[in-house]
């Protein structure tokens, strides 16, 4: 008795796995274009790094409450706060910006503080959220 043997069905036609393979390609490239990064790019000094900041140094502002801009106790607009910054940084490139943020401050008005600090490259930027129980003079 003789055995058949069956003939194995090959598929030599595999156009559709490689119009499968090519769709896939091209899908993963459209989607790779729309993974867009929308934070903020700063640079943050290094984890071991010792900076001395003179006081002379330091400028201070202050987000109230309500979203006011303050220097020294004085009422600033971002227009202005953006003068002052300039030139500052004209006259002393070791220039610290710090922004003291009450809790009760609108997120917006930070935001647009920071993207500020970040257009005119403010090298060394702190902010730091106010403490609420702490008494105001």
């Amino acid at each position: 008795m003789t055995l058949r043997r069956r003939k194995k069905d090959t598929h030599e036609d595999s156009s559709a796995l490689s119009d499968l393979a090519f769709l896939l390609i091209i899908y993963f490239i459209v989607i790779a274009g729309f993974n867009v990064n929308k934070g903020f790019l700063m640079n943050l000094p290094a984890r071991d790094s010792t900076r001395f900041i003179l006081k002379e140094d330091l400028l201070r502002y202050e987000l109230d409450g309500s979203g006011r801009l303050l220097l020294q106790g004085n009422v600033r607009d971002i227009a202005a706060v953006e003068q002052e910054i300039r030139s500052a940084l004209g006259t002393n490139p070791n220039l610290a910006v710090v922004l003291t943020v009450d809790p009760q401050t609108p997120w917006q008005r930070v935001v647009s503080f920071v993207e500020l600090a970040q257009k005119l490259q403010v090298d060394s930027f702190s902010f730091t959220m106010k403490d609420e129980n702490a008494q105001e003079p």
